[in-house]
């Protein structure tokens, strides 16, 4: 299997909803077709950024149907199918599978802490019982532990349909050893950033590309730091990076981040409905003023005010 398709930028895409928390086809629609024609590589469907977390099963399959269907193979599609139970995701995994997604990501299970054996069995049961490519979801700050570098290594070395990480974690040099372990025996398994700056950083160590939210209505810096760095153009991927490290107190703005990014996407242009999933509210007044003079201080047109 090539893991070339699995390169480059992976934005987390918003799940658009209405006002009665269900799927907003045209908007998503419009969100996806951006997306693509900003050069996107692939897309995260049901990620952190996605709310999957916030959403019943059944709007969680239909999420996935729709975006798979509505891609139409332009560009790969990987879907989060992460719950604290085995059993719940294999059977979103199996969905992702039959519905033609590309690849599937999965965070370990989260609210009850595990040890490492649990881990370890949570995933390899999960990639014994789904037939299609998985990558490993590490997210301390919202699961509650790290996966485990040995964990990590321990599934690279068994499991041969988990070919990558997404390794969302404020601390590059965790990552850093992630690649001098398993590529040392598994040169192809694939590295991405989870948070947006430590993108450049994780190409720098040999990994493969980032998930990064801000693609949504930045598309220019985080694939332009990708694409400069490919060529070699590294005072453009310096330059750029500067700016990324301007835009980066967006994720500060409000705690869980959902409306944020939404807010953001619509400032600059996409017409989508800002609508969040309860518990999470809309974002107030106060801090829309404060989104659009960090959008500004990073040079990023604001077309919707």
């Amino acid at each position: 299997m090539s893991l070339a398709k699995f390169k480059g930028i992976f934005p987390p895409v918003p799940t658009i909803v209405d006002k009665h928390g269900d799927l907003d086809k045209k908007g998503m629609a419009n969100l996806l077709d951006h997306l693509i024609n900003n050069e996107a590589d692939g897309v995260l469907i049901l990620g952190s950024g996605g709310e999957f977390c916030h959403m019943p099963p059944k709007l969680r399959f239909e999420v996935a149907e729709f975006a798979v269907k509505h891609i139409k193979q332009r560009i790969p599609v990987m879907i989060g199918i992460s719950s604290p139970s085995t059993k719940e995701t294999i059977e979103y995994g199996q969905h992702a599978a039959q519905i033609g997604a590309d690849a599937v990501l999965v965070v370990n299970p989260y609210y009850a802490l595990l040890n490492s054996e649990a881990i370890y069995h949570h995933y390899k049961t999960v990639a014994e019982n789904i037939n299609i490519p998985i990558l490993l979801y590490n997210f301390p700050a919202l699961t509650g532990q790290d996966i485990g570098i040995d964990v990590i290594t321990r599934l690279a070395k068994d499991v041969p349909n988990i070919i990558g990480l997404k390794d969302t974690i404020d601390n590059i040099s965790h990552t850093r050893e992630v690649i001098n372990q398993v590529h040392a025996f598994r040169p192809d398994f694939i590295i991405f950033s989870g948070f947006d700056e430590y993108m450049l950083d994780t190409l720098i160590l040999g990994g493969h590309g980032g998930i990064p939210a801000t693609f949504n209505f930045a598309p220019k810096i985080t694939k332009g730091i990708y694409k400069a760095f490919k060529q070699k153009d590294y005072e453009t991927a310096f330059t750029l990076q500067r700016q990324l490290a301007k835009l980066m107190p967006i994720y500060a703005i409000e705690t869980p981040f959902f409306a944020v990014i939404k807010q953001a996407i619509k400032l600059t242009g996409i017409d989508i409905s800002t609508e969040v999933l309860a518990p999470v509210k809309k974002l107030p007044n106060n801090k829309q003023d404060l989104l659009v003079e960090l959008l500004k201080s990073a040079q990023i047109p604001i077309i919707n005010k």
